[in-house]
């Protein structure tokens, strides 16, 4: 099992969000190609606004999204490529399954954008 690192500072965040974006029901998902020059592990963030709901409905958004990334991202999330996940006004509510299947959906659809740059 591939190790996922998290991406901590603001430059980092900034930087994904001027790459490839991919929106889907309950959440929405930026990726762009790391700095490394070696092989490095794919990078994640995660961020929820106060528009999606008061702190416990942000920090469930969170949760949520780190379970469904600790479930797809081994085979799903590629080598050198850095992901920012942000919670969307369902992402808390929708059924679990339903974001696993937008995630991995995204991922995919990011990769093939990415492949095309």
């Amino acid at each position: 099992m591939q190790k996922i690192e998290i991406l901590k500072k603001r430059k980092d965040f900034v930087r994904v969000a001027k790459g490839v974006k991919c929106s889907l029901p309950g959440i929405f998902v930026m990726a762009a190609r790391s700095l490394c020059i070696e092989e490095c592990p794919p990078k994640v963030g995660y961020t929820t606004t106060k528009k999606i709901g008061k702190a416990n409905v942000r920090n469930r958004a969170r949760r949520r999204m780190r379970a469904a990334v600790a479930e797809i991202f081994p085979k799903y999330a590629e080598n050198n490529i850095e992901y920012v996940l942000v919670g969307r006004w369902n992402t808390a509510t929708c059924p679990f399954a339903v974001l696993v299947k937008n995630l991995k959906k995204a991922l995919q659809e990011v990769s093939k954008e990415l492949k095309n740059e």
